[in-house]
């Protein structure tokens, strides 16, 4: 693990101070140009196996008082980045969105107006926002497996840590940053990942030795994952080259968990090669199981309804699998949850029902 050089981008944030600057010196109206950040133009992107925003652009001009606004807290914002590299301080999100009072009139006037324009400086530079030194307030998930990492702890020394002797029961914490001078991988002894969308059933793994006796590395993605969890994820499965497997809940929510994991989210489409794992594969709950394995059910939402049509359209979901799970769960009406396998027992998940799927995915042997 190397320390991070933040030269390059220091240098990128500068161009963007630099663009403006020149636009006043030509008397032209001052603007940015980014990528649309929306469905309609997320593209597939052959080099990366992943989706990508493609050609549509917008701008964000002074044109209108808003865009000036804009573009003075976008000003703002690349210097407060700038002095938190060169004084070694990190920010929350947060953080950031109060530290904008003292802005004058570029201060922010919600949270969600301060992290979209982080995400706005992620897009132009090409950075992620941990380059930024910007953090969220919650770190990445869990993990528990035979898996030896190897961390920098605050005290600036590396440590080992073993993800099943020298964790507990709630496994190791994943940090905010899981870049290789932050967390490297010393050593494996797995078959396959299995990113887990729900707490419950993590623990319920963990506490019936799945990790153990299906050579497993378990990993909580606590719903919707955070980026850290996803990098994490992707970084482990490139360089160990092991296999991830995703296991969900039945309902389109949940797919978009599996999609953000393995083709990236809309949000972060700008960084899909750095997050996500395009070799991922669904292990369940499908619609499907909801058939064969006769569980309990609820019955879909007109919210549910319209967000599975939705996906019939978004470009994650056109192979010939999710198009039959969706319009199947379409006419079933239902959509059934990762603990409804309680039905048949407390170890019905892990005797019964992840050996057989796995066996039908070719992971492990019948």
């Amino acid at each position: 693990m190397t320390k991070k050089d933040y030269t390059n981008v220091i240098s990128k944030i500068d161009l963007i101070a630099s663009k403006i600057y020149d636009d006043f010196e030509k008397a032209d109206i001052p603007y940015l140009q980014l990528p649309t950040r929306t469905k309609a133009n997320i593209k597939f992107d052959d080099k990366f196996n992943v989706w990508k925003y493609g050609k549509n652009t917008t701008e964000r001009s002074a044109k209108s008082l808003d865009g000036a606004y804009m573009l003075l807290r976008t000003m703002y914002l690349v210097d407060f980045i700038k002095t938190m590299i060169k004084t070694n301080k990190s920010s929350t999100l947060r953080e950031m969105y109060y530290i904008s009072e003292g802005w004058d009139l570029a201060k922010f006037h919600s949270q969600p107006e301060s992290n979209s324009l982080a995400e706005d400086l992620e897009v132009i530079t090409s950075c992620m926002r941990e380059d930024f030194k910007l953090r969220p307030e919650e770190d990445g998930a869990r993990v528990i497996g035979n898996l030896t990492l190897e961390e920098m702890t605050r005290n600036k020394t590396k440590k080992k840590i073993h993800c099943q002797d020298d964790v507990g029961d709630s496994g190791y914490s994943i940090p905010y940053n899981v870049e290789p001078e932050k967390i490297s991988f010393k050593g494996i002894d797995a078959d396959f990942i299995i990113a887990i969308e729900t707490g419950g059933m993590f623990d319920r793994l963990v506490e019936n030795g799945f990790d153990t006796s299906s050579r497993a590395i378990l990993v909580h993605l606590k719903g919707q994952p955070a980026r850290s969890t996803r990098r994490f994820i992707k970084r482990l499965s490139e360089e160990k080259k092991i296999p991830v497997l995703v296991f969900t809940d039945c309902d389109p929510w949940s797919y978009r968990i599996f999609a953000s994991v393995a083709y990236g989210a809309i949000k972060t489409a700008h960084i899909s090669e750095y997050l996500a794992t395009p070799s991922s594969q669904y292990l369940g709950v499908t619609p499907s199981d909801i058939k064969n394995y006769d569980l309990p059910t609820d019955s879909l939402t007109k919210e549910d309804i319209k967000s599975l049509k939705s996906e019939l359209t978004d470009p994650r979901f056109q192979d010939p699998f999710w198009k039959g799970e969706i319009k199947l769960q379409l006419k079933l009406g239902e959509k059934s949850e990762q603990q409804a396998l309680a039905k048949y027992g407390l170890d019905y998940v892990t005797d019964t029902y992840l050996p057989e799927k796995l066996a039908e995915m070719g992971m492990i042997k019948k």
